[in-house]
């Protein structure tokens, strides 16, 4: 990767975006130095304008933002960084620095939620309580919401359609994820569909 760091005094400007929702999180920036030590560390580091030094987002907070992936722009000058973040992004305790009124890509967090429980089960959890009963058990649940979910379409108030229509994607989020699948498999699959 050849980035052009003389354009703008040895700066480029990195975007920051979470490598599951893709939302953007935040926008900083790196000198080679700042870029380096973020290849070798694997963790995010910029060149901080105001501090006049190297910065690795999380160093007081500890919500540091770990590489996935790192894309060069056609110019060479400004970097697409895809995380996985410790924490909330913004110094304000917000997961973005650009505070969307709302989490547009909840439903990809919520997937990443359900994958926690089931690599870290919580007593008390929704998930485990599921997952401890079995395949068939969930597979019966997301019927179950799917046929709640027409009843209401057909003769149920918005608000209840909105509820069933909930249940129905939780459950589906839960029965994918016992059987090893991914939004990103059924988004893959949908978009192969469409062409």
């Amino acid at each position: 990767m050849t980035i052009d760091f003389n354009k703008s005094d040895g700066l480029v400007p990195v975007i920051i975006q979470d490598e599951q929702t893709l939302e953007v999180l935040m926008l900083g920036y790196m000198n080679q130095e700042a870029y380096d030590k973020t290849i070798k560390e694997n963790i995010v580091t910029f060149f901080s304008r105001t501090k006049n030094r190297l910065w690795t987002k999380g160093e007081t907070s500890n919500n540091f933002l770990h590489v996935k992936n790192i894309a060069l722009d056609c110019d060479n000058d400004t970097l697409l960084i895809k995380v996985k973040a410790d924490g909330p992004t913004c110094h304000t305790g917000s997961r973005s620095c650009f505070n969307t009124e709302y989490n547009q890509n909840f439903i990809l967090q919520l997937e990443q939620i359900i994958g926690d429980r089931y690599e870290h089960p919580q007593e008390g959890s929704y998930v485990n309580k599921l997952r401890s009963k079995g395949l068939n058990k969930i597979a019966q649940k997301v019927g179950e919401e799917a046929v709640e979910t027409v009843i209401a379409a057909l003769a149920q108030t918005e608000t209840e359609m909105i509820d069933e229509s909930s249940d129905l994607v939780f459950h589906l989020l839960v029965l994918l994820r016992e059987k090893g699948l991914t939004l990103e498999t059924i988004a893959k699959n949908l978009e192969a569909r469409h062409k």
